[in-house]
């Protein structure tokens, strides 16, 4: 939960708070595997009472650590990417053009943020951005195999994991930081083809397994395959603090993989639960009017800040509104 609030709030100081939606698991395990190694790299502090922690303080990771902005560039370039495949495939609402436009300006600032913060720690955002036009030109490709499919993903988390080597100042860890990203890359790619076959199906979808004619079977034992890879690469690495890495990518990952292929119509990916009460949270205040006098909005603002010391606003605390 630390990482978790951490790269939360790490996306609001450096872009807003709309930036906040794009938290995810993928960015938490860059955050999770740069204090791993190095602990003095990844500060943490107390944030303020939020609501959508019951409006209790909690020690997190702070903004100003290279994990944390690390983390928060990898989920906007991976946000902006999902936007703009959704805007050229004209889908649901992005049919519309005042949508479509609106959604497309969203994911440029949210490239440019990556891309800046990227720099500032000496990441290059192009790995990942050009992973995921990669993706789509496979896609779109006759006859490719699964793990054609799966290979964008494979390399651009296989970067981000990387990267945490040289944040931490453990150059020697690369190698098996860079083979555990490509196994867990794949892994998640083929989770969420999986659990979201049912629906694809329904609904005249792309599905990876649909478009390689793979079976379930098959699709696990590719999982099992790069599971076994994972835990190898994991176990290899020199860490100060392995507890929290071992728990989330010798364990949880193991039991996503279960889940999903055992429990039909359920949601497999373990690492989603966790997130999901804050972002439906966040989601859910979208549609509350803005911080005027009297909404709800600046009722919980006064309730659980207090920016009396600094401006009239709540981007300047750690509220979650």
């Amino acid at each position: 939960m630390a990482h978790l609030c951490g790269l939360c709030l790490t996306l609001r100081d450096l872009h807003g708070q709309n930036a906040r939606l794009v938290t995810n698991y993928d960015g938490l395990l860059v955050s999770v595997m740069t204090e791993a190694q190095n602990p003095s790299v990844a500060p943490h502090r107390q944030a303020g009472r939020c609501a959508l922690r019951g409006l209790r303080r909690a020690d997190v990771l702070d903004s100003v650590g290279e994990g944390a902005r690390l983390a928060a560039s990898v989920s906007l370039v991976l946000a902006a990417g999902k936007v703009r495949d959704h805007v050229i495939d004209g889908d649901g609402a992005y049919a519309r053009r005042l949508v479509a436009s609106g959604a497309a300006a969203v994911a440029a600032r949210w490239q440019a943020t990556a891309d800046r913060v990227g720099a500032g720690i000496g990441f290059d955002t192009a790995v990942l951005t050009d992973a995921i036009g990669r993706q789509a030109e496979i896609e779109r490709r006759a006859g490719p195999s699964l793990l054609d499919v799966t290979e964008p993903t494979q390399t651009a988390v296989s970067a981000a994991f990387a990267q945490t080597a040289v944040l931490a100042g453990r150059p020697g860890n690369a190698a098996a930081l860079a083979e555990a990203g490509r196994h867990f890359g794949r892994i998640a790619h083929l989770i969420d083809a999986v659990e979201d076959l049912p629906a694809d199906q329904a609904n005249g979808l792309y599905n990876p397994l649909l478009a390689t004619g793979t079976t379930r079977d098959a699709a696990r034992a590719h999982c099992e395959e790069a599971l076994a890879g994972l835990r190898s690469a994991v176990a290899d690495l020199d860490l100060d603090d392995r507890a929290l890495a071992d728990a989330l990518l010798m364990r949880e990952v193991g039991v996503a993989v279960d889940q999903v292929f055992t429990e039909r119509g359920g949601t497999a990916s373990s690492f989603a639960v966790g997130a999901m009460p804050c972002l439906l949270g966040v989601l859910a205040l979208q549609d509350q009017p803005d911080f005027g006098p009297g909404s709800r909005r600046r009722r919980w603002r006064d309730a659980c800040c207090d920016c009396s010391e600094c401006c009239d606003c709540c981007e300047c605390c750690d509220c979650a509104f």
